[in-house]
């Protein structure tokens, strides 16, 4: 208990510039942990739900009635169901207008890269800025503690006999500002990298299945183009 009460009198004796900095490290701390938590929630709720839409794309569907399906579901499309229901939504529109096969696929794989980069940008929202915390935040404290030094060693000018006791203080105010920025960083990093990961494998296998999708679709319409020769 003692402890906690020399922290927070070290921290309330503080210079302003000091507190300012302090301030700021907890605010971006908090902020930071604010996202970490909401992200987890994207993540994990992607993760979900690519593998149940994954079952019911390979469990031998019929793609018409799979993306009837998926546009009667009132829940916002997203991950790999989006980048289905772009791809056969033009695809079918496409047909229907055009027997030319290349311009029918060339306009089916450009709408799931559209629906695919929505995606990537989606999932890296919030992203840069636990990376510019992490990046940072140890910068701003110890600018805040050499700030507080600086303080310190001016006041000792003031005094005729310099100890332990009258640097000591100051001295913490001032460190306390470089833990606080490792506080802040230290999550923000590790957060940062393991989203950074999970977003890759989320979007590389959104890539795949595009590609794998896009098979699927140039064997239906050259298909139906042979029958109709």
């Amino acid at each position: 208990m003692e402890s906690e009460v020399s922290v927070w009198s070290l921290i309330a004796n503080a210079g302003p510039l000091v507190k300012l900095v302090m301030l700021l490290l907890m605010l971006a701390s908090v902020v930071s942990w604010a996202l970490i938590f909401q992200r987890l929630q994207v993540f994990k709720k992607a993760r979900r739900a690519q593998l149940a839409f994954e079952e019911r794309f390979w469990s031998g569907m019929d793609l018409g009635q799979l993306y009837r399906e998926v546009n009667a579901d009132p829940t916002p499309f997203s991950g790999m169901e989006a980048v289905f229901r772009a791809g056969f939504k033009e695809f079918s529109r496409l047909r229907q207008q055009s027997r030319d096969a290349d311009a029918v696929m060339e306009g089916a794989q450009r709408a799931m890269r559209v629906a695919f980069s929505r995606e990537q940008e989606r999932l890296e929202t919030h992203l840069p800025f636990l990376a510019t915390v992490g990046s940072t935040s140890p910068y701003v404290g110890l600018f805040g503690t050499v700030w507080g030094i600086m303080n310190s060693f001016r006041g000792l000018a003031q005094v005729q006999q310099a100890t332990l006791a009258t640097v000591a203080p100051g001295i913490s105010e001032a460190l306390i500002a470089t833990a606080m920025g490792l506080f802040a960083a230290i999550p923000a990093v590790i957060a940062y990298n393991r989203f950074s990961a999970m977003s890759d494998a989320l979007l590389k296998n959104y890539e795949t299945f595009a590609e794998e999708f896009s098979s699927i679709l140039h064997r239906r319409v050259h298909s139906s183009e042979k029958g109709t020769a």
